[in-house]
């Protein structure tokens, strides 16, 4: 029998769906990432994006929330700012 907490189930459309996208710090990397996330969800409010610099500044995170449609629209998401090669990680 299996202890392995299983990860929690989205219900779609999922508004407020939290997005942090990490990278090296360049000044244009928040323009980059809200470029690519507005393909995905166009109706991302651009006030709401918020950029923190890691402690010795090598790595920015932005920081939005968007609405989730799909478990697809999340996935090729991930994989569209990956592609960029400038993201590090996106959680």
């Amino acid at each position: 029998m299996s202890t392995e907490p299983k990860a929690p189930k989205i219900e779609f459309p999922h508004p407020d769906y939290p997005i942090k996208v990490i990278g090296d710090n360049e000044q244009d990397f928040k323009g980059m990432v809200i470029e690519v996330v507005q393909i995905h969800a166009p109706d991302l409010d651009i006030e709401q994006v918020t950029v923190q610099e890691s402690g010795n500044g090598n790595y920015s995170s932005v920081r939005m929330k968007i609405t989730a449609t799909s478990k697809e629209q999340l996935e090729n998401l991930h994989q569209d700012l990956k592609a960029t090669s400038r993201v590090k990680m996106v959680l």
